[in-house]
């Protein structure tokens, strides 16, 4: 890609994580055009889709979370090692307020843009489970699918005024009962 192409490109991307933070993923692709100070037809002709925008945006963070996981794996007490990735994975779903129904589908969606990047950041959690559980430091009722659904829960609530206040508390909650052993 030209130096040019690529500047434009991750000025797009700035201003499109700007709106979508602010106004959630059905942000105005319009809007997002607007702002960036470019046509509607340019920001498609770069991210012809929503999901493709969103695939771009995401990957960067589902990267630095599957690096951390990794990371984590080989480092620190497996049971920290997976509260600190899922605070983390928490944080990145809550910056871009509505996406976790997008993750889900995906998930579920071989031809998803978001399909490929869903799929690595949930087998990231997963290893970090698999990792506690073999250390007898998480419940070994649950799996890779029950932690992404719990963490999307867990980034639903932080999107919700009514909880604010209550996020980090819950998680605390969700967090130990995952890191207690049995059942």
């Amino acid at each position: 890609m030209r130096a040019d192409a690529r500047k434009n490109r991750d000025h797009l991307l700035a201003v499109a994580g700007a709106a979508i933070t602010e106004q959630g993923v059905d942000a105005s692709l319009r809007d997002i055009a607007r702002r960036a100070d470019v046509g509607l037809a340019t920001l498609i002709r770069h991210f012809p889709t929503r999901e493709a925008l969103l695939e771009a945006l995401l990957r960067t963070n589902f990267d630095e979370l599957a690096v951390k996981a990794t990371d984590l794996e080989t480092s620190g007490e497996p049971d920290e090692a997976l509260a600190s990735w899922l605070r983390d994975f928490v944080a990145c779903a809550h910056n871009y307020r509505g996406v976790i129904e997008l993750m889900v589908t995906a998930i579920e969606d071989p031809q998803s843009a978001l399909h490929a990047s869903c799929v690595a950041m949930r087998a990231a959690g997963t290893r970090l489970l698999t990792r506690a559980q073999a250390q007898g430091l998480a419940r070994s009722d649950i799996d890779g699918t029950d932690l992404f659904a719990l963490a999307g829960s867990l980034a639903w609530l932080s999107d919700q005024p009514s909880f604010a206040a209550r996020t980090d508390h819950l998680f605390d909650v969700v967090v130990s009962a995952i890191l207690r052993p049995g059942t």
